[in-house]
């Protein structure tokens, strides 16, 4: 069972631009229905990583968010580490991606896809941040 909410700043916060490339996304794919999956896994330079998927199912324990017209999945164990973030999408000289602003990490990597919390620790690995 999964739980539905039309307030997104509860957990995170999808910019306009954002919303915008995601739907296009979609629309591209023949998805008019689909959702946006973000997560957080075990990984990376750091301990965590973020991950985005296109999603048309939800599952036991998901919230499901709305917000720019663009549904968002977050797994409930997602959600602690998510809980405050922005998803951007960020254009600039070497091309454009998504960025997440999170309040919870604490250290992130230099690549900017992965992090850690006080309550993970962690550092930088192989990717060479400090």
């Amino acid at each position: 069972m999964s739980t539905t909410s039309t307030d997104a700043a509860q957990i995170v916060t999808l910019t306009e631009k954002a919303a915008t490339e995601i739907k296009t996304l979609f629309q591209s794919q023949g998805m008019t229905d689909a959702a946006l999956r973000v997560f957080v896994s075990g990984g990376g330079c750091s301990g965590l990583q973020y991950g985005m998927a296109i999603s048309q199912e939800t599952e036991e324990g998901d919230t499901e968010l709305t917000q720019h017209d663009v549904k968002i999945i977050i797994d409930q164990i997602s959600q602690q580490y998510l809980e405050g973030s922005t998803i951007d999408f960020i254009e600039d000289e070497m091309g454009g991606g998504f960025k997440i602003d999170n309040p919870n990490a604490v250290h992130s990597c230099g690549c900017g896809s992965s992090f850690s919390t006080d309550e993970e620790g962690g550092g930088c690995g192989s990717c060479g941040c400090h």
